[in-house]
């Protein structure tokens, strides 16, 4: 943080806690010491789409892992069905499955993850405006006891378990491939995975009934902050995918956009993401924009007649009609009844919507390992030279959002374009006006400490953004900064574009 007293000017937080990635905020004051202005700034740039033209495309699923250590199955999943396209190829109903499988568990691993050490649980158990050295897993550990801490520890695991018994190892898995998946499921696994997602069913309704409705709604202050409309509320359209029932779906399904009346603008098909989304460029950030095509970007405004749309957990229960899993239908209604109905505008009950994907996901990997096609040897079906494309698309649900990845290959099935619309980026644009809301709602007269910035974090922080993967755009050029020193350490000049 920099501040100057009563000629503060300007507040950095940087970098910005608890996310994945490096970003930074940045706070303009007035004359006063009142918010003027915010900018939530990407200051990470990777270059995927780039250096990855040139290599095979069925390479892709193995590559594109390495865009983050945290949503790889996102990346993994989104790229096997994108090479589906390219080879022109439909997994078997067994590869399919498995895949969900995989997936499901990894949404179990990233909500979980966030929900107890990143996000709720530091800000809501611990407190926004506690010491900052005891806002993490281990200040949770410390509030709800070991028992309870253990029990969190425990259950994450199995999820990643369930991802390396799939995917070879959970952070960057090497198993969807074209046309299906590397290996079938073994008996054994499948009772293993089973015994473990049963426990994950429980804890996962632990997390709603103790944690969510005990510890947070039921605490006057935290609920406050929760329904307050001046602080963490935006009016915005949503995006999610969902099934025929217009229920939420991670694999696969249509993408449903509603506007903030809970009204559908347009429902499409990945395949045809081109006809609806459109991507803005700022030149202070290195991530972009998405906006709906037929609205067109308006800038960083809300309702009806701006393009901007929400995604990730909160976006997709405000975009389906519910959910497919008897458990998860069950918390979506009370969700929805509790906050006086569809959609729900509250940023910070991204949190609780994320707790009811976890009790689909969980649910979901239960319904699959009792399968009896889950076993199938059938997981694969070969590609064939004559039913290739040289182009597909793949789409899913990132537990950030909507992920779309888009590929391009020539008649060797050399890469040649590629496009990325990564699931942070549907949130960038209201990240950005969260912060600035709450930012302008909590900062009076200059006065600001380390609990008022925590809350402003706590505006981006709902979103559970990823900027490792998200950022591909390059405006301008790459800063750089060169210092020449000589042999005495002194500094003789200094190189800067």
């Amino acid at each position: 943080m920099r501040t100057g007293g009563e000629e503060m000017k300007e507040i950095r937080i940087e970098p910005v806690t608890r996310l994945e990635g490096h970003a930074k905020i940045v706070i303009f004051l007035d004359d006063k010491g009142n918010v003027d202005d915010t900018y939530f700034q990407i200051v990470e740039l990777r270059g995927f789409e780039e250096f990855c033209k040139g290599r095979p495309v069925e390479e892709l699923p193995r590559i594109l892992t390495r865009l983050c250590g945290v949503c790889p199955w996102a990346h993994h999943i989104a790229s096997a069905k994108a090479t589906d396209g390219v080879f022109g190829v439909e997994p078997p109903p067994a590869g399919k499955k498995l895949r969900e499988m995989g997936y499901c568990a990894h949404f179990l691993e990233s909500h979980l993850e966030h929900f107890y050490a990143l996000g709720p649980a530091p800000d809501f158990i611990v407190g926004p405006k506690a010491d900052p050295k005891k806002r993490n897993i281990f200040g949770v550990i410390e509030k709800v006891g070991m028992d309870i801490g253990m029990t969190v520890i425990k259950n994450r695991a199995y999820a990643v378990k369930i991802e390396d018994m799939l995917g070879g190892k959970s952070t960057h898995p090497v198993y969807a491939i074209p046309g299906g998946v590397s290996h079938p499921l073994k008996e054994e696994d499948r009772k293993e995975i089973e015994k473990m997602a049963q426990e994950l069913v429980d804890f996962c309704c632990f997390t709603l009934d103790e944690v969510v409705d005990k510890i947070i709604l039921q605490n006057k202050e935290y609920l406050d902050l929760i329904m307050s409309k001046e602080i963490y509320y935006h009016e915005t359209n949503y995006i999610g995918l969902v099934d025929d029932r217009n229920r939420v779906n991670f694999y696969e399904g249509e993408f449903r956009v509603v506007d903030p009346e809970g009204k559908e603008i347009v429902k499409f098909k990945p395949e045809d993401y081109l006809d609806h989304i459109r991507e803005h460029v700022e030149p202070w950030s290195y991530l972009k924009f998405p906006y709906l095509k037929d609205i067109g970007w308006k800038g960083f405004v809300e309702g009806k007649d701006s393009g901007i749309m929400r995604a990730a957990p909160l976006g997709r229960l405000n975009a389906a009609d519910g959910m497919a899993t008897p458990k998860a239908q069950e918390a979506y209604e009370k969700f929805f009844e509790f906050m006086g109905g569809k959609p729900v505008h509250n940023t910070l009950t991204f949190h609780w919507a994320r707790a009811i994907e976890a009790l689909y996901a969980a649910e979901r990997v239960l319904e699959l390992a009792r399968d009896p096609e889950i076993t199938d040897p059938n997981v694969r079906a070969i590609p064939h030279p004559e039913n290739y494309r040289g182009e597909g698309i793949g789409g899913v649900e990132a537990p950030r959002g909507s992920l779309i990845h888009h590929y391009r290959a020539d008649e060797n099935g050399i890469v040649t374009e590629l496009n990325l619309i990564v699931a942070t980026a549907f949130n960038y644009a209201g990240m950005h006006m969260s912060i600035n809301r709450a930012a302008k709602a909590l900062i009076k007269n200059g006065k600001v400490d380390e609990g008022i910035l925590n809350m402003v974090e706590m505006a981006f922080r709902a979103y559970d953004p990823c900027f490792s993967c998200a950022t591909h755009t390059l405006p301008g050029t790459m800063p750089i900064r060169i210092e020449i020193y000589d042999h005495h350490g002194e500094l003789l000049e200094v190189i800067s574009r």
